[in-house]
């Protein structure tokens, strides 16, 4: 959003309505999505999680300020990462897998309840009068913009790069030896992390699997439409 804005791409308007998206991810949904971690390991056997202050929706347990300024600067973010113990999974590979799948799981399930949000605003628009068309006009761009926010952001962290969740999850299909390689140089996955950022097709594929979720969010909606 930060060279929109410097090379004039951004009206006003547009501008708060996706500063607005980005508050309400940063304050809602990145902790919705710390806790998905969280609760899922806890249920899988990491019964300590609930002394380290993470089975909570309160944002300030999981807000990183330099990650919240990033989503608002750059679109992309972080929230401080939950610590799983999985020494208390039967099968730590596994159980750290499923764990990570939670988070993006979480921001899928909040895109989806904002596609739902775009429909009933659609559906509900037309019985008012001309005068509140700007109203409806920021609320469908707002829930629109705020769903394919969060896809970008499960897509983002479905990437099986250290020390991004999809990585946790293509560990469950490694071998030990390799896993215990990579983790050894996670720290250079990181940088790569930065770098692929603008190389690979992050924003194509969210487009895809954000017109998916739209396409799921009208089907309830489509005799009244």
């Amino acid at each position: 959003m930060l060279f929109q804005l410097i090379y004039g791409q951004l009206d006003f308007t547009t501008a708060l309505i996706e500063i607005f998206a980005y508050l309400v991810i940063i304050f809602l949904i990145l902790p919705f999505h710390e806790w998905a971690h969280a609760f899922v390991a806890k249920c899988l056997g990491d019964t300590g999680m609930k002394y380290r202050g993470r089975l909570t929706l309160n944002p300030l347990e999981h807000i990183d300020p330099i990650g919240a300024l990033c989503m608002i600067l750059f679109g992309f973010g972080w929230a401080k990462p939950v610590p799983i113990d999985d020494r208390n999974f039967k099968n730590p590979k596994v159980g750290m897998g499923l764990s990570a799948l939670a988070g993006p799981v979480a921001n899928l399930l909040a895109a989806l309840v904002g596609a739902l949000l775009c429909n009933v605003v659609l559906l509900i628009s037309p019985n008012f009068s001309f005068d509140y068309y700007m109203v409806f006009n920021i609320l469908l761009s707002f829930f629109m913009f705020y769903t394919h926010a969060n896809v970008t952001l499960a897509v983002f962290n479905l990437l099986p790069i250290p020390p991004l969740d999809g990585s946790k999850i293509l560990f469950m299909f490694l071998p030990d030896k390799i896993v215990y390689k990579i983790y050894q140089y996670e720290r250079f996955f990181f940088i790569a992390v930065i770098i692929l950022i603008w190389f690979l097709p992050i924003g194509w594929i969210s487009d895809v699997v954000t017109e998916f979720i739209m396409n799921l969010a009208f089907l309830p909606f489509k005799p009244f439409l």
